[in-house]
Formats: structure tokens, C-alpha cells, sequence
């Protein structure tokens, strides 16, 4: 049977959460598999298994529970290896970069930001940036609405004036809140959000990088930015583009 990876850990950690129930209906009993440093949560992969809220809750918990006593790797929902032996074949094989990740992620979280423009507000301020697009959209209103060449002319450089906006207002999201995160982790593009990205920030200073936020949102009202966390730091089990790779032999 298929092995279900729920996250990784150090041997010594002091109270990894074996014999609790994992994912799959019934819950899949969790075991460890250890080799040499390190251990894995695992249990078996029930077949057919879809993001549902009970098995993501239950990914989750077994997440928090292992955290409580120590550094853990997390893996993702639905992490399947083929077997035992896979799972700690692969830790033998790349020991050096997971005992690197968890020393560097000791007491992090993860905080994700999506940012998106409110519509109403982002034309308003185009049009109040824009001498162009004003004096144009003046002249078409001025002769009932303009001739169709010129109605689309305008949408062409609203349209292009709001695409700018976005990049300089992804920046500037990213930019503020930087300096407040340990490492960021830029997320695929994702449609309706101008950004996606995630901060691996120290649990004792979250409360700033949340403050952060808000001073973003004071700063940017024509934007929507939502916050989710805190997570396990699910983008930084692998460094990413904001956080060059420790050079090791499991490279």
C-alpha cells in the first residue's frame, strides 16, 4: 500500500504524534519511520483521496499536534510516496537539506498575502493619475459618449493603466512587508489576485508582520489584501527564489 506523508522531523524530536488518527475514513492510524536524523509521519494513503474538509482538518492536525513539540517539515495535503522503504530512502538521500530546513525553520510560520484591486477605487485613481485618460473620457462625454473608435481607445488605455497599476502595486505589497519576514516565497499567478505571495516570519514577531499588513492596507485602499495564517511553512520545506539553497551534497 501507498505511504501518506504528513511532514518530517528530527529523530530526537520529543514527541512526534504516532497512534493518532491521520487522514482516510476511518482515520489511518500514524506511525514514524525513522533513518538515521530523521523521522517521517506517515500513515497509509486511503484510496481516492480528495481534499475534502475532514481529511485537509485531519493533514492539519496531525501538523499541529507534531509542531507543539518541535520543528517539522510539512508536506503538503495529499503527499504520497510508494511505499515505506521510498519515504526513508529519501530521507537517507537528502538528510543534509532537511536537517539544514528544520534548523532554519525552528519556530517559523508562514503568513500568505494575496492582494487584489477594488475595481471602483483603481479607476478612480487611473483616471485621476492619468491626464490622457481624463481629457479623453472629457471629450467623449462631452459628444454623448464618443464614436465607437474612440469608446475603445479609452477602455484600451484604462485597461492598460490599471495592468501597470498592478505590477506597481504587487511591488509595493511585497516591498512593505519584507522587511518584516524572514523569507518570501512568490506563489503562481492565480486569477482575480495581483499578488500571491508568502513570508516565513518568527512566531515570536508575528503580531508586527500582521501590524504590517494593516499599515498596507492604510496605505493602499484602493487594494484588497487578505491574510491567511498562521501556517505551517508548507512554501519553505524548499528554499525558494527570496531564499537562495544551502549548498549540500543532497542538492
Amino acid at each position: 500500500m501507498s505511504t501518506y506523508v504528513y511532514g518530517i522531523a528530527a529523530a530526537s524530536h520529543p514527541s512526534l504524534p504516532g497512534g493518532m488518527g491521520g487522514v482516510g475514513e476511518p482515520a489511518c492510524p500514524l506511525r514514524i519511520l525513522t533513518r538515521g536524523e530523521l523521522a517521517a509521519i506517515v500513515s497509509d494513503a486511503p484510496e481516492g483521496l480528495r481534499p475534502k474538509r475532514r481529511d485537509l482538518l485531519a493533514h492539519q492536525s496531525v501538523l499541529n499536534e507534531a509542531a507543539a513539540g518541535g520543528s517539522v517539515l510539512p508536506m503538503r495535503f495529499g503527499s504520497v510516496a510508494a511505499d515505506d522503504d521510498a519515504v526513508t530512502d529519501v530521507l537517507e538521500q537528502r538528510v543534509e537539506h532537511y536537517l539544514e530546513r528544520l534548523d532554519t525553520l525552528a519556530g517559523k510560520v508562514e503568513y500568505n498575502v494575496k492582494a487584489s484591486h477594488d475595481q471602483e477605487a483603481v479607476l478612480h485613481r487611473v483616471m485621476s493619475e492619468n491626464q490622457d485618460i481624463r481629457t479623453l473620457a472629457e471629450a467623449n462625454r462631452k459628444v454623448g459618449g464618443g464614436s465607437y473608435e474612440d469608446r475603445l481607445r479609452l477602455g484600451e488605455m484604462v485597461a492598460a493603466a490599471v495592468q501597470g497599476r498592478e505590477s506597481e502595486d504587487a511591488a509595493q505589497v511585497q516591498g512593505a512587508l519584507e522587511p518584516v519576514a524572514e523569507a518570501v516565497s512568490v506563489g503562481p499567478e492565480s486569477t482575480g489576485w495581483l499578488a500571491n505571495v508568502s513570508f516565513l516570519v518568527d512566531r515570536d514577531t508575528s503580531a508586527a508582520f500582521l501590524n504590517a499588513v494593516e499599515e498596507v492596507r492604510k496605505a493602499h485602499p484602493h487594494l484588497d489584501v487578505r491574510v491567511n495564517g498562521p501556517l505551517p511553512p508548507y512554501s519553505f520545506v524548499e528554499p525558494g527564489p527570496a531564499e537562495p539553497a544551502v549548498a549540500t551534497d543532497a542538492e
